[in-house]
């Protein structure tokens, strides 16, 4: 596409973005725009800098179907460290406290278990560092000055939690979950259940609904000279389940 001044545009649709690390979700909305020329761009939920993978983008008219997605579950890989908690509760944050690896970390059987006491449905305390908002005040805006923000537990459900591999210090995990769950609360609430203090290290997103990580085209295919975006818009009933019915409703008969 070429790179006229953003606004309005005959595009309208969805795409998979394989999020790089250190961007944020708005950096790619942003390069979006400018490969597109189209103003109206959005994504239907955010990924941490540190996070990489699955991003849906709307683009144009198609905006208006974020509402149908945001709620949809979402997969992912992620790897939790012991030994320290950090201020994001992730790797990205300072260090505030340490505590002793326990012995049997490595134990195949244990982790399983601690992991099945994290599944079902839970309420969950977001993290410090989050983009939520209480009494008017943004959790990681006021975090930034120092400031704590008594955040509420939330209800959340984690349909399943595998244990991909556990060493001395680190477990390798894929996580299903509803949305608003915190990965990095589950990180930090599994290192102080184990007894000692945890972060996490990595992740990615690998699946959202129905559409998985192996649909997603990386910002560099979409610059491609001679690129049509439109060759990368998803199915809206075949791989995001938006009934034809509500397309038509919300005035996007022609979205592709």
């Amino acid at each position: 596409m070429g790179k006229a001044k953003r606004g309005a545009t005959d595009l309208s649709g969805i795409i998979a973005v394989d999020k790089p690390r250190n961007m944020t979700s708005h950096d790619v909305v942003d390069a979006i725009r400018r490969i597109t020329g189209e103003g109206r761009v959005g994504h239907t939920g955010t990924l941490d800098p540190m996070a990489t993978g699955l991003l849906l983008v709307c683009i144009g008219p198609a905006t208006r179907l974020s509402d149908l997605i945001t709620s949809h579950d979402k997969g992912y890989q992620a790897r939790i460290v012991f030994g320290s908690a950090t201020d994001t509760d992730d790797a990205d944050g300072a260090v505030i406290a340490t505590a002793p690896l326990p012995e049997n970390l490595a134990d195949t059987q244990f982790a399983l278990q601690i992991l099945e006491a994290f599944t079902g449905a839970q309420k969950q305390v977001p993290p410090q560092f989050a983009a939520i908002k209480k009494g008017g005040d943004v959790a990681y805006k006021a975090a930034r000055k120092g400031q704590a923000v008594d955040l509420e537990p939330r209800e959340v459900t984690v349909h399943a939690l595998d244990l991909i591999e556990a060493v001395h210090d680190h477990w390798d995990i894929k996580a299903s979950v509803s949305k608003g769950t915190y990965i990095r609360s589950l990180a930090r609430d599994i290192g102080e259940t184990v007894g000692s203090r945890a972060h996490l290290a990595q992740l990615r997103r690998i699946h959202c609904g129905k559409v998985s990580i192996e649909q997603a085209h990386t910002l560099d295919e979409l610059r491609q000279d001679g690129c049509d975006i439109r060759n990368f818009f998803l199915d809206l009933q075949k791989d995001l389940d938006i009934p034809e019915e509500l397309v038509v409703k919300k005035g996007l008969a022609h979205v592709s």
